[in-house]
């Protein structure tokens, strides 16, 4: 879970094309963003790669480029842009933004394959099963909940028959159950190992190609075979840091120091991921970390409800870190979590305008006129929040930043230097001032905007407020 190298390599699920992500989707782009932004800080910007993106192959993309009306690779690119846009509305500084149909994917993935190969772990066979489009995944009889997928219910399961080629999956089994067991912290929260642990004792060969559609990756050498969209996805979090070809920049950054992803990705992150590595010859990920889904207003998120939140909605009323903090703060990140805009309102006006906004102009009024200079020499993230945020204790790691606001209050109010001579109340101002300096550094990974305005208002006193009253 801690970082112990000079380096970290983060990266988030990337999301499939059938649509433009939502609110739930912008969760794990924000709780990487966080953890980026806090190990740039301690390790320097050089130092860290957060890599996320768009899954564009695959029946699903091609199912919904027919409704669409227009060709495959238009649907495709129009949705990479607005992902990039939702995205950017909440300041994610990833580093690379990585599309499943670039270029150097398409390398990457066919030497993947191609490694495999030579080591004997692709055959030819036929596969009859169950498979859900929604997930782009194999299923069985056992997987199903009354006879639908556990993750798209209202997506019929599909009975399919083809020749495909398979991977040796079974044959990493040992390897795969001794990884978990011997590496507690390779699945993070300790539940999802426990469960894991329980699949792959049951795991089987599955197919990695595909015939019935040709939206995908051609297989080496059988161009009327299109590589599984899991086997390809996955493989991205290796391009994107250079493989096969800019061996520098991954021997720098290779293995992954986290893949954060939802709960219903787990299996083929912990599981057929690490098999496809350990064939390849390459290094598996250091940790897997799972994140809950958000619910809004007690309901699920989905178009069939009408209730899709895009970050944009959110951000064009309130702000990019309002959003950001709300999202972090009342959550837990590794737990179902549910949201409201009413909820957003709420934090927005009693912890960020009231609290953190209301103390800054506070302060910097009662300094205004007085000769008050002073060195600012934090140069870390504070060893608490610093702790908390490696233990993923995102909530927790705000929680412990706004009791430090709440007593900055309290002084302010017990001391009362509006009272006092400038010279009595001289030290207690400056206090205050480096009290909110700290504040305002620790927040750096999960507000974008406002610590720099803080730095600002430091500088020059000026009052006017971080966060007016909504």
């Amino acid at each position: 879970m801690l970082n112990s190298e000079n380096k970290f390599y983060i990266t988030t699920a990337i999301d499939y094309v059938n649509d433009t992500i939502h609110i739930g989707h912008a969760f794990q782009k924000v709780i990487a963003d966080v953890l980026a932004r806090y190990y740039r800080i301690k390790l320097g910007k050089e130092s860290v790669f957060f890599l996320t993106g768009t899954d564009e192959y695959g029946q699903k993309a091609e199912k919904a480029t027919q409704v669409s009306g227009v060709s495959t690779k238009d649907f495709v690119d129009r949705i990479a842009k607005t992902d990039i846009e939702q995205q950017d509305s909440l300041n994610i500084s990833y580093d690379r933004f990585i599309r499943t149909t670039d270029p150097d994917h398409t390398k990457s993935v066919q030497e993947i394959w191609n490694r495999v190969k030579a080591s004997g772990d692709i055959y030819l066979g036929e596969y009859k099963g169950l498979y859900c489009t929604g997930c782009e995944a194999y299923y069985t009889e056992e997987d199903l909940i009354d006879g639908k997928c556990p993750y798209h219910p209202n997506i019929e399961v599909k009975i399919v028959s083809e020749k495909n080629y398979f991977f040796k999956w079974t044959k990493y089994k040992d390897f795969l159950i001794e990884n978990i067991k011997n590496n507690p912290g390779f699945i993070f929260p300790l539940s999802r190992a426990n469960e894991m642990l329980e699949f792959a004792k049951n795991i089987k060969d599955i197919p990695i190609s595909r015939t019935n559609f040709k939206w995908g990756i051609p297989v080496p050498d059988d161009p009327e075979q299109v590589i599984y969209v899991w086997f390809d996805a996955l493989t991205n979090y290796i391009t994107g840091v250079g493989f096969p070809d800019n061996k520098e920049l991954f021997n720098k950054f290779w293995p992954a120091d986290v893949h954060i992803l939802g709960k219903d990705n787990v299996r083929w992150h912990s599981l057929l991921w690490p098999a496809m590595l350990k064939s390849a010859g390459v290094k598996i990920p250091k940790t897997i970390l799972v994140n809950g889904f958000l619910s809004l207003n007690g309901q699920k998120i989905s178009k069939s409800l009408g209730n899709v939140i895009r970050p944009t909605d959110w951000v064009s009323k309130y702000g990019a870190d309002a959003v950001r903090y709300y999202l972090m703060r009342y959550t837990a990140i590794t737990e179902d979590s549910d949201i409201s805009e009413e909820k957003l309102k709420a934090a927005y006006n009693s912890d960020l305008a009231n609290g953190l906004g209301n103390l800054v102009s506070r302060v910097l009024k009662l300094c205004q006129g007085k000769e008050i200079s002073l060195v600012f020499e934090k140069s870390a993230i504070s060893d608490n929040v610093a702790k908390l945020i490696e233990e993923y204790k995102l909530n927790e790691a705000l929680t412990a930043i706004w009791e430090r606001i709440k007593e900055a209050d309290v002084l302010v109010d017990k001391e009362q230097p509006w009272k006092l001579s400038e010279e009595k109340a001289k030290p207690i101002l400056e206090k205050l001032l480096k009290d909110i300096y700290s504040i305002a550094y620790d927040l750096q990974p999960f507000l974008t905007e406002t610590p720099e305005k803080i730095f600002e208002k430091i500088e020059t006193k000026e009052i006017k407020p971080l966060f007016p009253r909504i």
